[in-house]
């Protein structure tokens, strides 16, 4: 099968500006997940989607192939991610190149691992998946989260028949964004993500930070430093 990874940074971020390519302990961030899809060694495409010259530059500086920029349907802040990477495989079909698994790397996910790649990719082959998605446990018990009513009120907040004792509860998981694997077929057909033969790749605290804003990005940089 013909697997790509799909690497999409746009430009415009505004929650940190330009953190795609914002400086992180000596590299661009994306460079970090564009190293770990070439060092994975389970692609045969690692491509940056991205709307801005600058950005196509620094990854192909890194290795990563970037044969045609983003639309502006697709630069924009209301379309999906899953938008892009349909683009991007209808772009591939063009020129006459087709790919059986596409694979999404947030490149905000710089802690995620080469062998995190592999080990997903090892799940979704061994079970004959329709899709791989990475998750990691929830920092905090479900039992002590709710919403508030009016005026922040908490009037309610605990059920009576809910204990908010962490051991008492269950483990529970949330999609990291680091890692999504999908057949190629069903990503066109837009199937659910999350349907029958889908399976999560369990990855730990630290390969699961994502960089939103400049406290996570300082996060992120200090873990790295310090491993």
């Amino acid at each position: 099968m013909k697997r790509i990874a799909v690497i999409p940074a746009r430009s415009g971020s505004k929650g940190l500006k330009d953190k795609n390519i914002k400086e992180m302990a000596g590299k661009p961030l994306m460079a970090y997940t564009i190293e770990a899809a070439l060092s994975s060694g389970v692609f045969d495409e690692v491509m940056v989607s991205t709307d801005s010259e600058k950005y196509a530059e620094i990854a192909r500086s890194y290795g990563a192939s970037v044969p045609f920029m983003r639309s502006e349907e697709t630069s924009g802040d209301k379309a999906s991610t899953w938008d892009t990477v349909r683009e991007v495989i209808g772009n591939y079909r063009k020129l006459g190149v087709e790919f059986d698994v596409a694979a999404v790397l947030q490149p905000t996910s710089p802690l995620r691992t080469a062998d995190d790649i592999r080990n997903g990719v090892e799940l979704f082959d061994k079970n004959n998946a329709s899709a791989v998605i990475g998750v990691c446990e929830l920092e905090h018990s479900i039992n002590i989260c709710n919403t508030l009513g009016e005026n922040n009120s908490m009037n309610g907040f605990f059920d009576s028949n809910v204990s908010g004792r962490r051991q008492d509860a269950g483990t529970y998981y949330r999609i990291n964004g680091a890692l999504y694997i999908q057949r190629v077929s069903d990503l066109m057909s837009k199937k659910n993500l999350y349907g029958e033969g889908s399976y999560a790749y369990i990855m730990d605290k630290k390969s699961s930070i994502d960089v939103d804003d400049e406290m996570d990005f300082k996060m992120a940089e200090a873990v790295m430093n310090w491993v």
